[in-house]
């Protein structure tokens, strides 16, 4: 954070004199209820805590994990109704929603090295005595990316690295051109279907994809399974559609793949991908790699393997053989509904998918049964005669991996009132021991930083909100010892919150723990129950910490006295998305300017030279100034609005009943006013102007993502439309927020 904006912050909250409805101690007042609301929320959660078994998270998982359930598997629909009896046992109103998707899965897959030696890729994971389900082959899905084109080719092997833009520019410098070559890139740096998008780009002809073992394998500790890290050939599956253009089924963009929905023809689908792609394991990477020629690999080009890294092209040459089956494939998501008593069209959704690449114990099993186990807790305190003042809706999404389907097909399918009545959507995936970790909405930043300071960590003791504190003090991050909330970190994509944060603006949190918990099982046959109670989280004590902590966020925005929406951290937050987009267009001037007079004293060295014929090198054009006033003044409008409202609420937070409403109905909404409809350029779905994956980082978040990408794609006629189009979202927002402000003012709450 750039000092003088913390300096604002700083001022603000002494300003203001926030305590009724900021974050506060365990015990304290709770954001969002009266005193005597507090003590019964906080009454109602030690019964929660004291009704949640362990046991129940390990049966659900050894059960749900025993046999395959990638989306359209004979056992996914089984999980399906499996949770649906529970759901229904527990007193939900609860029904599978069935859609119609386009999942092709494999009918051939061929890599093998023809030149100058052979070897056909065995494009196999081994069973293993130490995992039981590894033997079960029924069902099983092999080693592939789904979306990835058909094609039979043979043509030269060039070794690209992470395979992300910058390595491209990296090998043009070593004058290394990929048309009409096969890459092999290494898993990391960026998500999957990144790297044949990339490479596609450049002219390459097909994709191959490998783990590395230093990110990926023994480089890092011992592999499965002796230890949790990724054994010789575990292969990593996956998507590889083009999900920053949209998620979900690649034939219905923006409507629910029901069966009565217009598709697009397979080959105008525009998040296909053009090549093919496989990925396969770092023991058949090591002959493809050792048969490469050309320049040595620079050092950051080179993995952990035992061979000098090289880039080609050639001599090695490859025969990369794929076929498909494109289907269209039921996808089964699981809905219980439980009514609010008191504002039943006020929606709190809790979400985490079911189906998997294989087994998927972890992913997403360890999230999964963490929310059944907090659904049937909610289901047994609703029958002592609780029951929640807001509806809470219970989502087990299918067909999330193939590109977050099932969420993004019933999101869109009930776009019109989930607008009108969601309240949040809280996400769970993989969870496993180690810390807290939240992304999300920074409206709900001290409303998640509250709940952090009730939950207690299983393994030292304290908060998690603590532990947390103390490793990022441990980092260096200064924030620890001067920010009375931690940050949450801004949403990209990755996990089923994506329809709707970015797609119907719907304030999203997406909540796990983990970092304690290896690697090396992602996405490979070894995602299994036997891997996850040995490394994972043997005793399932952080998925009782998960089901605490989400469980928390579901209940106390389920019965709230008033919403616990706030803007101070929004606002520092986006401050610091406008600092950093100002500074990213001066480094990048400042750049341009060192690289131009690089290429001048060049020139001048080159051109004084006779026996070389002089060619003038290309400058690169200068970056102009671009007018970031209107941004920072939309940002001081907002910080004023900010201001206003927490220093309204902390003086009375609660308004009287007929009020209530309305001011609710003004905070739920206020996420939505972060959206536009025309959405971001070139990619219209994803409408959030806050929150972004990126073009080309796929799950990483872009921050004010229309005016970043402009300016690093040095398109400086769009960055200045864009933040115009910034500063006008940060208008709106302000304007509702004193929409919010003239409703209690009215109310007779403050001066």
């Amino acid at each position: 954070m750039a000092p003088n904006r913390m300096r604002a912050l700083a001022a603000l909250l002494m300003f203001t004199g926030i305590t009724a409805f900021t974050s506060t101690p365990a015990g304290g007042p709770m954001l969002g209820f009266t005193e005597e609301g507090a003590a019964a929320q906080r009454a109602l959660e030690a019964q929660y805590d004291a009704r949640l078994h362990a046991d129940n998270l390990r049966r659900w998982m050894k059960r749900m994990s025993a046999k395959p359930h990638h989306v359209g598997a004979p056992y996914g629909k089984e999980n399906a109704a499996f949770m649906l009896g529970l759901f229904r046992e527990w007193g939900y109103d609860a029904e599978i929603v069935e859609y119609q998707v386009l999942f092709p899965t494999p009918k051939e897959r061929v890599v093998e090295l023809v030149a100058p030696t052979t070897y056909r890729a065995k494009l196999t994971e081994p069973e293993l005595d130490e995992d039981a389900t590894s033997k079960v082959h029924e069902n099983r899905l092999p080693g592939y990316n789904a979306y990835s084109a058909d094609g039979d080719l043979t043509a030269e092997l060039v070794y690209v690295n992470y395979g992300i833009p910058e390595d491209y520019e990296a090998l043009e410098r070593m004058g290394v051109d990929v048309a009409g070559k096969i890459v092999i890139a290494r898993y990391g740096r960026s998500w999957r279907g990144i790297k044949p998008k990339v490479a596609a780009e450049h002219g390459a002809v097909g994709c191959i994809l490998y783990s590395d073992p230093r990110e990926d394998g023994y480089f890092r500790g011992d592999v499965y399974p002796k230890g949790p890290y990724r054994m010789k050939y575990g292969v990593q599956r996956g998507s590889v559609a083009d999900m920053p253009l949209f998620p979900g089924d690649p034939l219905t963009p923006g409507v629910g793949a029901t069966a009565e929905a217009r598709r697009l023809p397979r080959e105008e689908a525009p998040t296909l991908m053009k090549i093919p792609v496989l990925p396969i394991s770092y023991g058949d990477a090591q002959p493809l790699l050792e048969a490469l020629g050309g320049p040595v690999a620079p050092p950051d080009f080179r993995g952990a393997l035992p061979l000098t890294y090289h880039i080609g092209p050639g001599p090695a040459k490859v025969h990369l053989k794929l076929a498909f089956d494109w289907k269209l494939t039921p996808a089964y998501d699981v809905i219980a509904r439980m009514p609010g008593t008191e504002e039943p069209d006020q929606w709190i959704v809790r979400g985490n998918h079911h189906d998997a690449w294989v087994f998927g114990a972890a992913d997403p099993l360890s999230g999964m049964v963490a929310l059944l186990e907090e659904a049937r807790v909610v289901g047994e305190l609703a029958k002592t005669g609780w029951r929640p003042r807001r509806t809470i809706v219970y989502a087990a999404w299918d067909a999330e991996e193939p590109g977050l389907l099932g969420s993004t097909e019933w999101a869109e399918d009930h776009a019109a009132e989930l607008r009108q009545k969601a309240v949040a959507y809280i996400n769970s995936d993989g969870n496993g021991r180690g810390f807290l970790g939240v992304g999300g909405s920074h409206t709900l930043e001290p409303f998640v930083n509250e709940i952090a300071r009730a939950v207690v960590d299983p393994q030292t003791g304290v908060t998690v909100e603590e532990r947390l504190r103390a490793r990022l003090r441990t980092n260096g991050d200064e924030e620890a010892d001067t920010r009375a909330d931690l940050r949450i970190a801004p949403l990209g994509s990755g996990s089923d919150y994506t329809p709707f944060l970015q797609h119907l603006g719907i304030a999203s949190l997406n909540i796990g723990y983990g970092g304690e918990n290896g690697g090396g099982s992602y996405h490979s046959i070894f995602d299994s129950f036997d891997y996850y109670t040995r490394f994972g989280d043997p005793g399932f004590a952080y998925g009782v910490a998960l089901a605490k902590t989400a469980g928390r966020a579901t209940l106390r925005l389920a019965n709230a006295e008033a919403l616990p929406f706030t803007f101070s951290g929004f606002t520092d937050n986006v401050g610091r998305y406008v600092d950093e987009v100002e500074k990213l267009a001066d480094d990048l001037r400042e750049q341009t300017r060192r690289r131009n007079r690089l290429l001048e004293a060049q020139a001048y060295v080159l051109a004084a030279d006779p026996k070389k014929p002089y060619v003038p090198p290309t400058a690169e054009p200068p970056v102009p100034h671009l007018n970031f006033a209107p941004l920072r003044n939309a940002l001081d409008r907002l910080e004023a609005s900010s201001r206003s409202f927490e220093h309204l609420r902390a003086a009375a937070p609660f308004l009287p009943a007929p009020r209530r409403r309305a001011l609710d109905d003004v905070l739920m909404h206020i996420e939505r006013v972060m959206t536009r409809d025309e959405g971001l350029p070139r990619r219209p779905w994803f409408k959030h102007h806050i929150y972004a994956p990126g073009f080309y980082t796929g799950y990483g978040v872009k921050t004010l993502p229309g005016v970043r990408e402009a300016i690093e794609q040095r398109d400086w006629t769009e960055a200045e439309q864009q933040i115009h189009i910034a500063a006008a979202t940060l208008d709106r927002i302000a304007a509702e927020i004193d929409r919010a402000v003239a409703l209690m003012r009215e109310a007779g709450t403050g001066d």
